[in-house]
Formats: structure tokens, sequence, C-alpha cells
């Protein structure tokens, strides 16, 4: 699969990124210049939904902040009701290179998420301390679960094809490390597989980052419970007329 032949949608969760949100756009268009860019202004108290839609996105805004989970729903329901096979989530601050993403599709002919892992022998990314050690843990479970190994289960690049797209369209879920770690476990349970490719991460071109040091104790916490409950929670099924 590539992006000359499936409708790909690219989908930027966006929460006050006025500062970035513009140049990564154009670089998306410029790089991949056959797919459509949706931009999901997650109830910015900023101007990033003017910027975005001035840099040629397509916008839809949410009248307050639901985090990425919320916000990549609406993508997915956007992807399902037009027509489009497959969505890419890449992030709004410039982390992600969209000139990794046709290494992501083409992976795709034989899996329903493809994550961009920044764990894999590719790059110079690296997570510190108890968050660390949490991405570990949580790596090697749900490794066990998609049955193939997963180094980067919170990477937030990634590629869905048309069943994981059907299945996230009306269960994606929006709370905290939900759109990472639980997605996953659904996923999995839903019978999608799962693989990774790795990649590259980049600094962020402007805007605050979601996490320091003095939040690594936090973000243990949150990940282990995120997990727990992802697990509790009853399998769901695609709802695209395929067997699982």
């Amino acid at each position: 699969m590539s992006s000359s032949d499936s409708r790909v949608l690219i989908v930027l969760p966006a929460f006050n990124e006025e500062e970035a949100i513009g140049a990564v756009i154009d670089e998306v268009r410029r790089t991949l210049p056959t797919v459509s860019c949706l931009v999901v202004d997650d109830g910015s108290k900023d101007s990033t939904a003017r910027v975005a839609n001035a840099a040629g996105a397509k916008v839809l805004r949410l009248p307050f902040n639901l985090g990425v989970g919320g916000a990549m729903r609406l993508g997915f329901k956007y992807a399902l009701e037009n027509g489009f096979d497959v969505v890419v989530q890449i992030d709004a601050d410039g982390q992600h290179d969209p000139a990794a993403v046709p290494a992501l599709l083409e992976r795709l002919d034989d899996a329903d998420i493809v994550i961009g892992a920044r764990f894999a022998g590719v790059g110079e990314y690296k997570a510190r301390g108890l968050r660390r050690f949490a991405m570990v843990v949580i790596a090697k479970v749900l490794s066990r679960t998609a049955k193939t190994t997963l180094t980067d289960t919170t990477s937030g690049f990634k590629a869905s094809g048309p069943r994981a797209v059907a299945l996230f369209a009306e269960n994606y879920p929006a709370e905290y490390l939900g759109d990472t770690i639980e997605a996953l476990v659904i996923a999995a349970k839903a019978g999608c597989r799962i693989v990774q490719v790795p990649v590259a991460m980049r600094v962020r071109a402007g805007g605050r980052p979601s996490h320091n040091p003095l939040k690594s104790t936090l973000y243990l916490m949150r990940a282990f419970v995120a997990l727990a409950f992802a697990y509790l929670r009853p399998a769901r099924t695609v709802n695209d007329g395929s067997a699982i």
C-alpha cells in the first residue's frame, strides 16, 4: 500500500500549536502531495485553527479540550464518513517526520496498524527514569497481547488501515494514554495485526512539551492504570463486515 494507491488521511490532533502547525502542514503537503490533511483543533485557546486553515488543511474544531484520544476519534469518524481507507496520526508539534510515512504505509499490506517506533534502532530519542521504565514494561505486556515484538507502545506516530479505522471510529478511547496503550489493546483483542517500523524523532518546532522530569512519577502511575483498564474492558469487534 502506498500514498498513491489508497485514500490516505493525515490527522494532526492539535492543542495550542499555533507556533508549529503551519510549518508542519506545509511539510506534509510538500512531502506527501497525494494525501489529504485534517487538523482537529482540540479546544485551543490560540490561533491554531486559523493558522491551520490558512496553511491549506481541513480543520475540525472541538468546543473544549478532550485530549489526543478525543481528537483522534473525531478524525477516524471523519475518515470513515468521507471514504478514506487509511489514517496516519502525526503530531502537530513537528516531532514526526512526514518522510517516514511511506514506510508505515508499506507495512499496511500485511498489518492493520503500523507504529512508528522510537526505540527500534533509529534516531537518538531517549526517555529516562520512571517514564522509560513504564514504557519498557508496558511494551513487553502489549507485545504478548499483540503476539509480536513492540518496543514503543506509547508512540503517537501510527498508520491505521481500513479495519482499524472502522474499529477506532467507534471505539477510540479518550482517556489519558488511552490513545496509545488502550487503543493498541483494543485493536489486538479485536484481531487487528499490529507491527512497527523504526523512526527517528525530531525536536519540537514550537509550543511546550507535554512531559517534564517532575511528572515522571505521575506518568508511571497513570500508565499502569491505563493498562489495567484496557485489559478489564470487554473486547470490541470490527464493524466492517470482516471476520475476526
